[in-house]
């Protein structure tokens, strides 16, 4: 028996209210589901089957279902009731106190970040799926227990399992954070490919209708992390469909991040790869990460000095069919001058594609990305060193021998295939090369000082 108090939200799952378990006196929240999806007899079968699943979820960042109540021809989920902000609300009152600032202080946004990720960890070893993770659906209590809300449950309003279809959700113009999902139309539930989330923390694959699997939820961790740093969403328009066409064209405004560890910058760069096969394939790999960094204090974005000490040189060696890499990586300040802070290393192996040859390998300035010159294939590939897929770099054709930029956006290389030879560089994210030098009579490794 439960004594509804009082409603405290409503969504495209339903309303949600207060109540007393009569029974167990014990404070609980219960969601009605929407009548026209409690219409729906293999529907409500498929949710309860679904709501069972999740029961069996037993995690302290999860908040927990109890049970699935009918009566008076209502259907409602009993969950745990969680007290305390939702994400979205924190965010808000960061970005109040100080519009013109970043979002929520580094030293507080990565613990926060590290509860979800165990939470998306622990559920995706259980074949579990949230497929609508946004700050709305995170709430963090007083003291700074974090637990997500409704866990698989867009799963289970899906009518084929995996599949995303037309998302219906709604920009609130009051609150950037938040944009709350909702169900299409009682016609459009029965149907096929219904989109289900909310546009703003969708995938690319997810929007266009295509399966989704774990990779989905990781995009939307990377939507949530950006947000909570920079107090914007990572991807944003006026509306759903252009924020669809955001998600699927543009990139985030990478310029809005304060600074945070490199590992983390990395590992978040990577949750948001359209391409899901270049994204970060398991949470647990970015739970590691920020377990190595939360605690740190983020490192200043300041630009090296013209004086500095001689830096240090990269062992390397290639060979035509496999190349291997091993590499110690300070990712605190590497190549700077020695100093007595500790710095975390780095060891890696990496396999070259096929026709590799003995060109050097480069290494970025803060050692998470290398490049190296596939002389069978004629270009240019770059890659992050924890991402064993490796990608050309557009405009590099014809060349080798890569140098990284002091600030890691750009390439040099040496271009030709006999003397006299270029020395160009391209962006690392593609586009038109551009020669620096046209007349080079050797074709020989380099460096690029800090002065250019």
């Amino acid at each position: 028996m439960y004594e509804v108090v009082a409603k405290i939200g409503e969504g495209g799952m339903g309303a949600v209210y207060r109540a007393t378990d009569t029974t167990l006196n014990r404070q609980v929240a219960i969601k009605v589901l929407p009548e026209a999806f409690a219409a729906d007899p293999e529907r409500l079968a498929r949710f309860e089957r679904e709501a069972k699943t999740l029961a069996s979820l037993n995690h302290p960042h999860i908040a927990a279902i109890y049970g699935f109540e009918k009566s008076a021809g209502l259907h409602a989920l009993v969950m745990e009731l969680v007290e305390g902000e939702d994400l979205s609300e924190r965010i808000s009152a960061a970005h109040r106190v100080s519009p013109t600032d970043h979002g929520l202080p580094v030293d507080e946004a990565l613990p926060i970040a590290k509860q979800i990720a165990e939470a998306l960890e622990a559920a995706h070893e259980q074949g579990i799926i949230h497929r609508d993770l946004k700050p709305a659906n995170i709430k963090v209590r007083s003291d700074g227990t974090v637990k997500v809300l409704d866990f698989g449950l867009a799963k289970a309003i899906d009518p084929e399992a995996g599949r995303a279809g037309a998302e219906a959700g709604f920009y609130r113009p009051d609150r950037p954070g938040l944009t709350s999902p909702t169900l299409t139309s009682p016609a459009q539930m029965t149907g096929v490919g219904v989109i289900l989330g909310t546009a703003a923390y969708m995938s690319p694959e997810q929007a266009r209708g295509k399966t989704v699997d774990k990779r989905a939820d990781i995009w939307a961790f990377g939507c949530v992390l950006f947000e909570m740093l920079t107090g914007t969403r990572a991807f944003h328009a006026e509306d759903v469909s252009l924020t669809l066409a955001e998600v699927m064209k543009s990139e985030p405004e990478w310029s809005r991040l304060p600074a945070v560890p490199p590992v983390v910058e990395s590992f978040l760069k990577q949750c948001l790869r359209k391409d899901p096969r270049q994204r970060t394939q398991a949470i647990g790999d970015v739970r590691l990460a920020l377990e190595g960094a939360f605690e740190t204090a983020a490192p200043q974005r300041t630009p090296p000095a013209a004086t500095d000490a001689p830096r240090g040189r990269l062992a390397w060696m290639a060979a035509t069919a496999a190349m291997t890499v091993v590499a110690g990586v300070a990712l605190w300040g590497w190549l700077k001058p020695a100093s007595s802070e500790p710095r975390l290393l780095t060891h890696f192996t990496t396999a070259a594609p096929e026709g590799v040859g003995t060109s050097p390998t480069a290494v970025s300035r803060d050692g998470t990305h290398l490049a190296f010159t596939n002389a069978a294939l004629n270009k240019t590939y770059i890659r992050a060193i924890d991402d064993p897929v490796a990608t050309p770099v557009p405009g590099t054709e014809d060349g080798r021998f890569p140098a990284f930029s002091p600030d890691g956006q750009s390439l040099a290389f040496i271009a030709g295939s006999a003397a006299p030879y270029q020395l160009k560089k391209v962006p690392i994210a593609g586009g038109a090369s551009l020669t620096l030098v046209g007349d080079i009579a050797l074709a020989v490794p380099m460096t690029w000082g800090d002065d250019g």
